[in-house]
């Protein structure tokens, strides 16, 4: 059994009597130098600080103490983005007893007067700041985990870069301890000052009038991407995502990627949703691992590679889109064999030769046909006519 105790900036004097007698009846206690130090000398265990990186040392340092009685000390709540869920994760609840503290969050929304749940969280501790890209919408409250002083210069820089330059920035620090302190201003307005490592950053969102609005929802505009052409349009697009039908946790392959869009939005209808993009050419790659970034999900993976070769090594996928591959010999039947249980495909095909194969396939697994057909108005003189797009021919399908 390994005890995960949350201590706050706060130390011993926050802690319970529970809490306090793990740590004293521990023989050796795992936490960071900073966590260890808030320690009084009458804990007789063995203090032990965690290398860097820490998360590849677990295993085996807890291996190497398998006979002694373990604490781990966690920064405030240890379920929330802590090193309590990765004990669980690993050794399974069972084998894990938690004593929780207050989290850095809660006592943010305490001093701010913010509802726990009518905000926005994300974590920048030790994951790109891009992240946040998804959560700035007008009138929103967000609350971000710094990863060190440098954090907030950041943020007020991407505010500015966004058009919410006018948003109110709140930099709490040292939360729970004697010297907890709380600064706002606007995020065009900071002067770039390094603030203490402990902070958290609280972002009451404004957009400007000309702010671009970059929604949730499938069907951005195509000039939020950065593409040489190779890009599936706003309409076809919304039609795309609805027919793969996003779901959280599950996992996408964009076959033929191009600019990245489907699977860019496919990641931003949900954090938990994963996405893997397939793309052959080293410079598109790269294009759309910039769009990816700056539409705030870089977790996007870009395998580069040539169809189907580059997709034998993925975990198989819960949706596949094809875009730019279908004519290519053996990338539906690789697709489909990959394809989980319950899983949908969807193809697009705006070639006759790329159509013709969709029939194929249509005529041997079944699904569904459909001509997409859009027009946009554009001036003609001093008037205004439809100009039609390409039609596309889409092929849904779900294996059952």
């Amino acid at each position: 059994m390994v005890t995960v105790v949350g201590i706050g900036a706060d130390g011993w004097a926050g802690l319970g009597d529970p809490a306090r007698n793990a740590l004293r009846s521990a023989e050796v206690v795992f936490g960071s130098r900073r966590q260890l130090g808030l320690l009084p000398g009458d804990v007789p265990a063995e203090r032990i600080s965690w290398p860097r990186p820490m998360l590849p040392s677990i295993p085996s340092l807890l291996a190497a103490n398998a006979e002694r009685r373990i604490a781990v000390l966690a920064s405030g709540d240890p379920m929330f983005f802590g090193v309590g869920s990765t004990l669980v994760r690993q050794l399974g609840a069972d084998r894990v007893r938690v004593f929780s503290h207050p989290s850095s969050i809660s006592l943010a929304c305490a001093r701010l007067g913010w509802p726990e749940e009518k905000i926005e969280i994300v974590s920048l501790v030790g994951r790109p700041i891009e992240r946040l890209h998804t959560a700035i919408h007008p009138g929103r409250r967000v609350l971000a985990l710094s990863a060190d002083g440098t954090t907030p210069g950041a943020v007020a820089s991407l505010l500015v870069a966004r058009g919410y330059g006018a948003s109110t920035l709140t930099v709490l620090e040292h939360l729970g301890s004697a010297h907890e302190s709380l600064r706002t201003v606007r995020a065009d307005e900071w002067d770039g000052e390094t603030t203490a490592a402990l902070n958290v950053i609280a972002i009451d969102c404004v957009a400007s009038p000309d702010a671009a609005l970059l929604p949730l929802v499938p069907g951005l505009p195509d000039d939020a991407y950065d593409h040489d052409g190779q890009l599936t349009k706003r309409e076809v697009r919304a039609i795309t995502l609805a027919r793969l039908a996003p779901m959280p946790g599950q996992l996408l392959w964009d076959v033929g990627a191009g600019a990245g869009s489907i699977a860019i939005e496919w990641l931003r209808t949900d954090r938990s949703c994963r996405a893997v993009a397939i793309e052959h050419r080293p410079d598109r790659a790269a294009r759309l691992a910039g769009n990816a970034a700056s539409l705030g999900v870089p977790g996007l993976t870009v395998e580069v590679g040539s169809v189907p070769g580059a997709l034998a090594a993925l975990d198989a996928p819960d949706a596949v889109f094809i875009g730019g591959a279908v004519t290519a010999a053996g990338v539906v039947e690789a697709c489909w064999d990959a394809l989980k249980p319950g899983g949908r495909l969807v193809a697009n095909a705006v070639t006759i030769e790329s159509e013709a194969v969709l029939a194929r396939w249509q005529a041997s697994l079944g699904g569904d046909l459909t001509r997409v057909s859009i027009s946009r108005a554009t001036p003609v003189g001093g008037f205004l006519g439809w100009k039609p797009m390409m039609p596309v021919t889409q092929w849904v399908v779900t294996k059952r």
